[in-house]
């Protein structure tokens, strides 16, 4: 799934937002630690099984992680 097919509002799963099938090339693990100190978002729980993001908040860290980086 590339930033374009994310959806712009609602909410998606994990394996929508990181690599392969998502946007973001990172690991499970660096993604947890990411939401655990801040960097990335906190997650909503729907149920015990269930755990997703806002669309919404997904969008903006991209965009963060973009201007972060700067032009090249």
């Amino acid at each position: 799934m590339s930033i374009s097919t994310l959806p712009k509002s609602g909410f998606v799963r994990l394996s929508a937002i990181l690599a392969p099938a998502g946007p973001l090339p990172i690991g499970r693990s660096t993604w947890w630690r990411g939401v655990k100190s801040g960097r990335f978002p906190k997650p909503i729980k729907f149920g015990p099984n269930t755990t997703m993001w806002k669309a919404e908040d997904i969008h903006g860290l991209i965009d963060t992680l973009i201007s972060d980086r700067g032009p090249k």
